[in-house]
Parts: C-alpha cells; structure tokens; sequence
C-alpha cells in the first residue's frame, strides 16, 4: 500500500492576540515531515465561507508547500470547478505543475456544501453543467496548440493561448471526487483516477471499487490500485480516553460540516457516506483511531477491499504535539507493515 495525506490547514481572523498564519505554518511543516517520514502525496481541500479557516485558497498553499518540498505530490481534493473561471483556474494550477516539477495531481468535483453555493450566488442545480463545461474548457487550455475560442452557456473567450504550459503532459492527473455507481463509472470511462471519501464503511468501498474497476476493464484499460485514493481518519493513542476525546472531536466537525451542506428544506447534497446514516454510527465504522494494532486491523480490511492507496486525515488528533506524535508512529510502526516496492521518486 501507499499513502497520502489528506486535509486542510485552519487561519482563523487575526487579532491583536493572534496570529491567522500560524495554522498555515503549522500545517506546512507537518507536511514537509511527512515528505521526510516517506508519504507520497498530500491532498487539500477547497472549502469557502465555514467561518472556523479551511482552506480557500488550495493552489496558492501548494505552491508553497511545493517550493518547501522535492518529491511530495500536491494534490487538491478537490478543486469544485462550478465556481472558478476555468481559464484562470487552468494557468494557476499549470504554474504549480511547472514550479513542482510535475507534482501536481488536479482533484476536481461539483461541491456538495449549500452555504458556498448559496455564497457564491450558484444554483446548485447549474453544478452539474458548470462542472462539465469548465472541465472542458481546462482541458482544452491545456493541450492546445493553436489559439481557440469558446462560445458557452457560463464562459465565453475569444482567440486565447493559455499559458505556461503544464510539466506533465498531455496535462496532470485528474482525479474526480464520486460516491454513487453512476458517478464512479463515469469517472472509470472518462479515464481519470477516483477519490473516496472518508466515511464510507469498508464494504462501501470495496464496491465503489468494483463499479470503478469494472469501468476501467471495461474500457480496456488495466486497472491500478493506485488510481483510487482511500480517505480515512487516523489518530495513534493508546490511550482509551485520548482516543474518545478524539472521536468526540471528529462527531462534532462532521455535525458542523452537515449543518454547511444542509439545504433550507433540510435535504443534503452528497453521497450516503455524506448525506445519510446515523453520524455516530457512521464516525465509529470509518475513522482508525486506536493503537497501532487497530489501525493496522483497518487497514487490512481496506486492503481485502481492494484499496491500495489510502490518504490518512490526522484532523482528529487536535493537532500540535499531539498530532506530529500520531504522524510519526504511524509512519514508523504501521506503514512498514505495508510496504511494498515504493515507486521512483524524483527530486526537484
């Protein structure tokens, strides 16, 4: 198996008794430890208006991760493409390709949240066009040779040349965030790599997949463990109250975050890892909070699954101390039971 981290660093509004940037610093070191602790990738996520500091500005944080790190792949999980301009969009995250030395790993999706649609003034019900007309329009910025033009229901541009180009070519990865069997087959036709979310049950993710695998196979292409990124939860203690306190923390977030995606009829957007399910219920079966023995069990029950790459959120840990002692024993006494040949990693 290898693994990734997944997350979002948190800056809180300033004061006189505080500093914003703090969460960021914090967040980039933790980073650049886990490069050096043999981690192959970090993804970030895109969040807008929460009030408590996720990351908004995905892109501008891994550019400055990448210029701390030479071989971390940066990874946005995911970029919601219904509100960016996608050639705007498609310059940054080729300056970041180019400035890493092609470490960029593109994760886009639709969104899910209400209150951001809703910020934005999006219909939520436009995510689905908006979504596909930008991601058409990246691409084609991209791997133009010539200039083009584009006559849109959302975007119109006229005669452009998209620059830089990208270092990785025909352009990144693309990997797009899916829960249900159609959106997944999509995904497995279109050819890109998927991203799971983390709440899912094992056996929720051993068939999500089989939908993908399927897909793939069916494309006629071999299917890559790699190509599926599994998101867990992860905290080390033997402690049994740390690891409570822990799993309190983590119910209270994913409340929080569903209270941000509700619609005012009280509908949530999303898949049932996301939108549906008793929350207690669902936080017990999916985060690897324990020791390392637990963890370990977990993940050989993802790897019966089929999961060969699996992006661990340290979120629960509280952070600090506490966190980089759960990085670092993780990495040290669980992911050497893992270990298989790592791919080549070259420096930049």
């Amino acid at each position: 198996m290898q693994f990734g981290l997944f997350g979002s660093a948190a800056a809180r509004r300033g004061g006189p008794e505080f500093d914003s940037s703090e969460g960021f610093r914090d967040f980039i070191e933790y980073n650049v430890e886990a490069e050096a602790l043999g981690f192959h990738s970090t993804f970030v996520v895109e969040h807008h208006f929460t009030g408590y500091g996720q990351v908004s500005a995905t892109l501008n944080l891994l550019t400055w991760l990448g210029a701390r790190t030479r071989w971390l792949r940066l990874g946005t999980a995911v970029i919601v493409l219904p509100w960016h301009n996608p050639v705007l969009l498609a310059e940054q995250a080729a300056t970041l390709d180019l400035l890493s030395g092609g470490r960029l790993d593109f994760g886009i999706g639709k969104g899910y949240r209400y209150n951001e649609f809703a910020g934005f003034c999006v219909p939520m019900e436009e995510a689905d066009a908006r979504f596909e007309e930008c991601l058409g329009v990246i691409l084609r910025a991209w791997t133009a040779e010539e200039p083009f033009s584009h006559r849109g229901r959302y975007w119109q541009f006229d005669e452009i040349v998209v620059e830089p180009p990208t270092a990785q070519q025909p352009h990144p990865p693309i990997w797009m965030g899916a829960g249900g069997e159609r959106s997944i087959r999509q995904v497995a036709q279109k050819g890109y790599n998927l991203l799971l979310g983390q709440y899912a049950s094992p056996d929720d993710v051993a068939q999500s997949i089989a939908w993908y695998r399927a897909g793939v196979e069916a494309s006629g292409r071999r299917f890559d463990p790699m190509s599926v990124g599994v998101t867990r939860a992860f905290f080390v203690t033997d402690d049994a109250a740390e690891k409570a306190a822990a799993m309190e923390r983590r119910l209270a977030n994913r409340m929080r975050q569903l209270k941000l995606a509700t619609r005012p009829d009280g509908t949530v957007h999303g898949g049932p890892d996301r939108a549906t399910g008793d929350p207690g219920t669902v936080n017990e079966r999916s985060a690897m909070y324990g020791s390392t023995d637990a963890i370990a069990r977990s993940l050989e029950a993802l790897r019966a699954a089929g999961a060969g790459y699996v992006l661990i959120n340290g979120g629960g840990s509280g952070g600090g101390a506490r966190g980089r002692d759960s990085l670092r024993r993780f990495a040290r006494e669980v992911m050497p039971l893992f270990a298989e040949a790592a791919p080549q990693r070259v420096a930049v």
